[in-house]
Order: C-alpha cells, then sequence, then structure tokens
C-alpha cells in the first residue's frame, strides 16, 4: 500500500522521510488520547499533529536512536517505554554501552547521536508492560511483547481497526537486527512467530514496507529465513579457519562494504558476532586461538 499517510480511525500511519528508512522511522498517532508513537517520522507533520491535534504522550516501541530523533518536540508530554529498555533513555554512555561500542566508533557515534538524533536525556514518565490493554473512547490498544531486536522491544495491537503496528520487525529485504549486546536470535525468533499469530489484517511496519495488508504469512517467512540464511553463510565460510575481522571482512550481512565504515562494519561484526555465539552453543563452530571453524 506503499508510504502515504493512512488513517484507519483514529489510528493514524505517518510515514517518515525516505520512506521511514533509517535514519528515520514512521510514526503512529492515536487520535482522541494524542498519542505520538515513535517520534521520528517528518518533523513538519509531527508539529502540525502536535499543533493542530495535540500531543499528551510519547510512547516508545523501543530505545534505538532512530525512534527518538524529535523526542524533544514534545518537551510537555509523557514518556512511555517498555521499562526493559529504559536505561538508554537518559544516558548517552548508557546508549554507547548497549551498542557495544568502543572507541574510535564510540566518538564517532557520541557525535552523530548529538547532532543528527538531538538526543536529550529524557526519563520514562510512567511504563508500558506486556499484556496492558490501554482502553480509550476511539480505540483499544494492546502492548505486546516483542523481545530480541531490544530486550524491551513492544509491538501494539488496535484490535477495533485489526492493525497491528509491528515496530523494527520490519519486513525489510536487508532482515531482522538483533546486535546490539542485550539483543538475542532466539527471543527474535519467537518474537516474530508470536507477531505472526495476531489476527491482523493490517501491518504497519516501523521503516521502509510501511503498511501491507496482503501476503502475510510469506512475508514473515521469507523475514525469518533471512536470519537461516545469514547462519548458513558464516557456516560454509568457516569450512575453513577465520579471525573475526576476517569474517568482517567477508560482508556476509550486507553484501559489500559500504560508506560510513563505522556504520556498517560494526552492522557487520556485531550481528556476525551473534550468529558465532549462536553456533558455538550449538556446538557447530569452536574457537580456535583466535579464529572460528567448523567443529
Amino acid at each position: 500500500m506503499g508510504c502515504e499517510e493512512i488513517h484507519f480511525g483514529p489510528v493514524w500511519f505517518i510515514p517518515g522521510v525516505n520512506r521511514g528508512r533509517y535514519p528515520y522511522c514512521h510514526s503512529l498517532y492515536i487520535q482522541g488520547p494524542g498519542i505520538i508513537i515513535d517520534p521520528a517520522s517528518d518533523e513538519k507533520r509531527l508539529l502540525e499533529i502536535r499543533d493542530l491535534e495535540g500531543v499528551n504522550e510519547v510512547w516508545l516501541s523501543h530505545w534505538h536512536e532512530d525512534h527518538i530523533t524529535y523526542l524533544d518536540l514534545f518537551p510537555g508530554a509523557a514518556v512511555r517505554i517498555c521499562r526493559r529498555d529504559e536505561p538508554p533513555l537518559g544516558d548517552l554512555e548508557i546508549l554507547l554501552d548497549w551498542y557495544n561500542l568502543s572507541e574510535p566508533h564510540r566518538d564517532h557515534w557520541r557525535q552523530v547521536l548529538t547532532e543528527t538524533f538531538r538526543y536529550r536525556p529524557r526519563r520514562a514518565d510512567a511504563y508500558l508492560t506486556e499484556g496492558d490493554v490501554h482502553s480509550f473512547a476511539t480505540t483499544t490498544v494492546q502492548v505486546i511483547g516483542a523481545p530480541g531486536h531490544t530486550p524491551g522491544h513492544l509491538a501494539f495491537y488496535f484490535p477495533e481497526q485489526e492493525v497491528l503496528f509491528v515496530g523494527d520487525y520490519d519486513m525489510t529485504s536487508f532482515g531482522p537486527w538483533y546486535g546490539d549486546r542485550n539483543s538475542s536470535i532466539e527471543a527474535t525468533i519467537s518474537s516474530l512467530r508470536r507477531l505472526r499469530e495476531i489476527p491482523a489484517r493490517t501491518w504497519i511496519t516501523g521503516h521502509d514496507t510501511g503498511v501491507f495488508t496482503d501476503n502475510a504469512d510469506e512475508r514473515w517467512r521469507r523475514y525469518e529465513d533471512i536470519i537461516h540464511q545469514r547462519e548458513a553463510n558464516l557456516l560454509n565460510l568457516l569450512a575453513r579457519p577465520h579471525n573475526l575481522q576476517e569474517i568482517v571482512a567477508a560482508w556476509l550481512i550486507y553484501k559489500k562494504p559500504r560508506e560510513p565504515l563505522a556504520f556498517f562494519e560494526f552492522g557487520e561484526r556485531a550481528l556476525n558476532v551473534k550468529h558465532l555465539d549462536r553456533l558455538m552453543e550449538k556446538g557447530l563452530v569452536v574457537e580456535l586461538n583466535g579464529r572460528y571453524v567448523q567443529a
């Protein structure tokens, strides 16, 4: 259905700049209670909504920087997030720790987060908890725990509209991200399967895809399959021993070198480390003197 603004009654899909691709995301607005979910879509449109409709609360699906960029537009709004995802919201150094960043990448990201993403420490005023049901005059929102991408990642289901906002399980061809210190491949797979079972008719993603109403089962299957294909590619590479830097240089995740390296090398390393840990737990890979090889 694309990335134009769409209203499902009181549930508004607010498309992000450049189809919500990083460093932007898509937002939701709930008319009535005046709630913005993930305010990093389009600054101009968010300001219009704030000034014409009103924003009383900001809900966050998770803590990542590309979902909080315009949080500073709503200084008087109450902020809600899952308790497990709150620490990076209030402390930039904790945010960098949660990405497992070290120098010089840490210094690069400190500047980017402050300047590009307008990071300012913010504390939650209240928490969103898995299983919560928020009933408003205009709609009902069910809060669904979907950890893996982050430990406290949330999805939101609107049963009257049969709309499911899946956040950063975004159905892109790149596939899921689970490279943070506290991310988990196993939890990601479990969350994908949980979300797949929710009886929605419309799905809204945090990036790129936007809104879709068709081929949901196939989309979920293809998205999960990317995880397994990444792991198969890594296992094939490790038919011969490789150290971590050699694995990163193979560009199994991004397929080719990309700039800026501070971003893409970090991502390549982070995701491959998660898969190495998983393969070693399964007994399929062993580490010998800093080199990894099939067991």
